[in-house]
């Protein structure tokens, strides 16, 4: 048993160093991207440097740091005016692109200065780098000669700040001029006075074309005109020659025509003898032809009846059968409608009948509540009416002839007022007669009492009642002497006597 433990010690120890080994490895490997730089320091005196690859680092005992390998983009502007070599403020205005450079003393430099910086910091200190370069070479330079080849002046400041920028572990990816600018217009006059130049040369180059234009234009008119007059001369003798040629032609042509025609009239009288026999056997074939054809479209015409009256039969045969079917399908059709329509009819006067029962029932009730309601309101009213008549009558029974005087006497101002009416509302009045001293006034105003006293008298007649006494019992004399009798009163006589009209002016 010890031997057995004492065999295993060993591979034991091998374990523990295998597995310390690989957790070593986990430990210090380390794999670097293209655009990143790892500086692997501190066990060896010369940095180690890896790019784009994986290697070992060792715990405890090295360090490592980063440096990015990406472009840094640097907008670079003059602060100020700077002077040129022709002494002219401008102000320049560029883009510069760096990076930390590859190469491995040039890295080591950009480690030493930028380690664990950022890239603001790193385009910071490279503009004021590239800023001195650009006024550097703008003294070198003149105005014009930088306008007109940016590139140059690029090429010389970056071939000027390459070494400065590379003491720090900096490249110059490129370099571009974006504008000159200066206070003065200065570059603005050179454009003009090369656009001034450009101008004089194209009009010089103009002027010379239109002249040399001009000259081809005449030299070519003369030619023109005199191969004109060569072509007319030739023309003109080329259309005598045609004269007489066709003078020729005309009388040997006149010549043949006349023979011609001699032929032609003789051909012209065989042609029309041919052309009439021909004429008479054409009529004649023609009209056994029309014969021949008439008889063929009277066959036609036949087969075609004696086909259109067949169709026609089986047309007609077929028709009415659609008819009938039609006419019984739609009488099946009329008959199943009817009894659905008798039956929505049966039951609308079923339902009718029930709303018009329903609804006789109610206008029943509501007549029954409403006569009930009328015979109560008739029978109070009679009643009502009834009380009235009969208290009226023991009133009118309580009235004598006394009070009916009385209420004639109250009665009498009203009728004088309509008496007077008419006159009041007469506007202007002409009397014609009287004696000149207002009779026919007097006459006109003495009618209303005249009026008055006619009607007590009718009065009198009519109800036995004369008001002219009654009147009088309220007079001075009446009074006095205390006692008044009326005439026509049966149940009351007016006995007024002095102890009661003393009461009555006590009273008032």
């Amino acid at each position: 048993m010890l031997f057995l433990r004492s065999s295993l010690i060993p591979a034991l120890i091998i374990v523990i160093l295998i597995t310390l080994f690989i957790l070593f490895m986990a430990l210090g490997y380390v794999k670097a991207p293209p655009d990143m730089a790892y500086i692997i320091s501190g066990f060896k005196k010369k940095s180690k440097i890896v790019i784009g690859k994986a290697s070992i680092r060792i715990p405890f005992f090295e360090r490592l740091d980063k440096l990015n390998l990406r472009l840094i983009p640097i907008d670079v502007k003059t602060s100020n005016a700077v002077p040129t070599a022709d002494y002219i403020n401008i102000n320049v205005d560029a883009t510069v692109n760096i990076k930390i450079s590859n190469d491995p003393d040039k890295l080591r430099l950009a480690a030493e200065n930028f380690l664990n910086k950022d890239t603001a910091y790193i385009a910071g200190v490279a503009r004021e780098v590239l800023e001195g370069n650009v006024r550097e070479i703008v003294g070198k330079m003149k105005l014009e000669e930088m306008v007109s080849d940016r590139q140059k002046f690029a090429n010389l400041v970056k071939e000027n700040a390459e070494p400065d920028l590379a003491a720090m572990g900096l490249d110059i990816i490129s370099f571009n001029v974006q504008n000159f600018v200066d206070g003065n217009d200065v570059i603005e006059n050179l454009g003009i006075d090369n656009i001034v130049k450009i101008k004089k040369t194209a009009a010089i180059a103009r002027a010379e074309s239109e002249r040399d234009i001009k000259v081809a234009q005449a030299a070519a008119d003369k030619e023109a005109n005199d191969a004109a007059v060569s072509s007319q001369t030739e023309i003109a003798k080329k259309q005598t020659e045609l004269s007489i040629k066709k003078s020729e032609l005309q009388q040997e042509s006149d010549t043949k025509k006349a023979m011609a025609d001699a032929a032609y009239e003789i051909q012209k009288e065989e042609q029309r003898k041919t052309i009439e026999i021909t004429t008479a056997n054409a009529d004649i074939a023609r009209q056994e032809r029309e014969i021949e054809l008439k008889q063929k479209q009277v066959a036609v015409k036949e087969r075609a009846l004696e086909a259109e009256v067949k169709k026609q039969a089986e047309a007609d045969k077929y028709a009415a059968q659609q008819r009938a079917d039609a006419a019984l399908y739609q009488r099946q059709k009329d008959a199943e409608a009817k009894q659905f329509e008798a039956q929505r009819e049966a039951e609308a006067r079923k339902a009718q009948a029930e709303a018009d029962r329903f609804s006789r029932e109610q206008e029943a009730e509501g007549i029954r509540a409403v006569g009930e309601a009328e015979a109560s309101a008739i029978q109070a009213k009679g009643i009502a009416e009834a009380e009235a008549m009969e208290r009226k009558a023991e009133a009118y029974a309580k009235y004598n002839k006394a009070a009916v005087a009385e209420m004639m006497i109250k009665v009498l101002p009203d009728i004088a007022a309509k008496i007077a009416e008419p006159l009041g509302q007469i506007d202007k009045i002409t009397i014609i007669g009287g004696d000149g001293d207002g009779n026919g006034v007097n006459q006109v105003a003495g009618n209303v009492p005249i009026v008055m006293a006619k009607l007590f008298e009718s009065m009198k007649e009519a109800t036995g009642i004369d008001l002219a006494d009654i009147i009088k019992a309220d007079t001075y004399d009446a009074k006095v002497n205390r006692n008044v009798n009326v005439t026509g009163l049966d149940d009351v006589n007016l006995v007024v006597k002095k102890e009661e009209h003393k009461n009555i002016y006590d009273e008032q």
